[in-house]
């Protein structure tokens, strides 16, 4: 089984994604390093240098490449759920996880690291809140298909293995 783990940036995913697939003894593959492997290069300089629809095209390109990979947790991107029908791709072939939080808690985590996103290193912070805001907004859309919504300051990667034996495994 493939299972991916979606949500805002700062949410989590490839902390709990790893920490999950340790507890159910599956593989993990965080998508943004993937991307770095593939690309030879940074995720900051791929958006630098050759813009968001090239980073998307390549993020969508490793996303496929998942398929091959059984009994494996896939740490996505935050916006990889939105573009190219990845969400549906993610639906149709996995079980999708989102991992959910408020604006508040996001921008609590993400504002520290700022100037290493680069969707974010020209904002200050009330620029932050805006952008956290709108963005989850447009998103959620996509978000809210994932199959399993859970808030990871609740459910811990232990209690998420819990839950996948009981019911996915």
């Amino acid at each position: 089984m493939q299972i991916y783990i979606i949500g805002f940036m700062g949410s989590g995913k490839s902390t709990f994604g790893k920490a999950l697939a340790e507890e159910i003894g599956y593989g993990f593959v965080d998508l943004d390093k993937e991307i770095e492997k593939r690309e030879k290069s940074t995720i900051q300089k791929i958006f630098t240098e050759k813009g968001e629809d090239a980073f998307r095209k390549a993020e969508h390109e490793a996303l496929l490449a998942s398929v091959n990979e059984e009994n494996i947790v896939v740490a996505t991107g935050g916006g990889a759920p939105c573009f190219q029908d990845n969400m549906k791709w993610m639906n149709d072939r996995g079980l999708t996880i989102y991992l959910k939080l408020f604006e508040g808690e996001l921008k609590r985590r993400i504002e520290p690291e700022m100037e290493h996103r680069p969707l974010l290193k020209d904002l200050d912070s009330e620029g932050l809140e805006r952008f956290v805001y709108n963005t989850l907004r447009e998103r959620a859309v996509y978000y809210h298909q994932a199959k399993v919504v859970i808030n990871p300051l609740i459910i811990t990667p232990e209690n998420m293995a819990a839950i996948l034996r009981e019911n996915y495994m």
